[in-house]
């Protein structure tokens, strides 16, 4: 399989990745053969990238994490997400006895206990991953972007702390910080967050707020711990101390919000928004790498590189030499450097044959071939 741009993709092709909707069912089911109806219709619900199988990428990708885990863990942050903002609605009601109250902050707790039951999930099934090597994109709709976005991340986290040799306590506040990283967006205007297009400079303001109003909501919440809490108040400081809500800098800054500050932004770059297109692999890992020390902790961004697969397998690649290729295998600790089965050569002799990257150091991969 490989992941293409929509506007690429040629009618009669296979989708190879299932599409689901944001209560976890099957828009489209993998295998459907695509037609110009289903891609304009995909366009209506801005999806604007898809896995396809065609001749030169049978290759099947397998996600971190098992697929149906995935989809409990999106409607589990979905159901948790929606459930507090009826509570705090509830809460705040004049109408609502003192009596009741004790009860529904009770039911507070229970949520986040489901938080923490997904969080031990998603650590056993990465921990026994065999290969702690991110090598897939997800495919998000817009009406749960924000659910898909808080597994990925916590995903991403994951596989990150795991490669820093974080401890399974560590691992635990982690994931849970990261799971919940953009829960103050609850109490930010439903109209700013959905807004399909650039936010005004009134409007960023307000979003800028939300690491602050989680951080003073979960500050009540007793089981979420202080490491867990620092994640969702620092995951938006920078190194250089131009990041918000405090302007810290540097060591200041949570070790874990680190972490989960770059896998927010690997995972919001390589999103498609109804404004912006999703940056590929290579170009958002090339955008992270760039930004280190002033964005990011060069330490982690180093360790991040490690693992980002910037060209998935099943992508087929132009050459320096002129060569097209798929991605076969990317090697440990050469993420820039995958192996190539060669599919088009000004030499015949080629054709079929496996380039190996790390040992033909005069060959670089240029460009992404979608129209192929």
């Amino acid at each position: 399989m490989r992941l293409v741009p929509i506007e690429s993709i040629r009618e009669g092709s296979y989708l190879a990745r299932s599409i689901f909707d944001e209560n976890g069912r099957i828009l489209l089911k993998e295998g459907i053969k695509l037609t110009s109806a289903i891609l304009n219709r995909l366009k209506c619900i801005h999806i604007y990238s898809l896995y396809i199988k065609d001749e030169y990428s049978e290759i099947e990708i397998e996600d971190i994490i098992r697929p149906e885990l995935r989809q409990k863990s999106i409607k589990t942050i979905k159901e948790t997400f929606s459930s507090i903002e009826r509570l705090q609605d509830r809460l705040h009601s004049n109408s609502i006895p003192k009596s009741k109250q004790f009860s529904l902050l009770k039911q507070r707790e229970e949520y986040f206990s489901s938080i923490y039951k997904l969080a031990e999930d998603l650590i056993e099934n990465v921990l026994l991953t065999k290969s702690i090597m991110v090598n897939l994109v997800d495919i998000k709709s817009m009406d749960s972007y924000t659910y898909q976005h808080c597994v990925n991340v916590a995903v991403l986290s994951l596989v990150l702390g795991i490669g820093l040799q974080l401890n399974k306590y560590e691992l635990r506040d982690l994931c849970v910080g990261a799971l919940i990283h953009d829960i103050g967006k609850v109490f930010v205007s439903k109209d700013i967050i959905l807004k399909e297009g650039p936010l005004t400079n009134e409007e960023y303001i307000e979003v800028k707020k939300h690491p602050l109003k989680g951080y003073e909501y979960l500050r009540n919440i007793y089981s979420i711990t202080s490491a867990a809490r620092m994640v969702v108040l620092q995951h938006h400081e920078r190194q250089d101390g131009k990041g918000y809500p405090e302007g810290i800098r540097g060591d200041k800054i949570n070790r874990l919000a680190k972490i989960v500050a770059i896998a927010d932004v690997y995972d919001a770059l390589t999103s498609d928004r109804p404004y912006r297109r999703a940056l590929l692999p290579n170009e958002a890992l090339e955008f992270i790498m760039a930004n280190c020390d002033s964005m990011f902790d060069y330490n982690y961004v180093y360790a991040f590189s490690k693992i980002i697969i910037p060209y998935p397998r099943g992508t087929i690649v132009k050459l320096s030499n002129g060569d097209i290729g798929v991605v076969e295998e990317t090697p440990l600790n050469y993420p820039l450097r995958p192996d190539i089965k060669i599919i088009k050569s000004s030499d015949k002799s080629k054709i079929g044959s496996l380039l190996n990257l790390v040992k033909e150091l005069s060959v670089v991969i240029s460009d992404i071939e979608y129209n192929f």
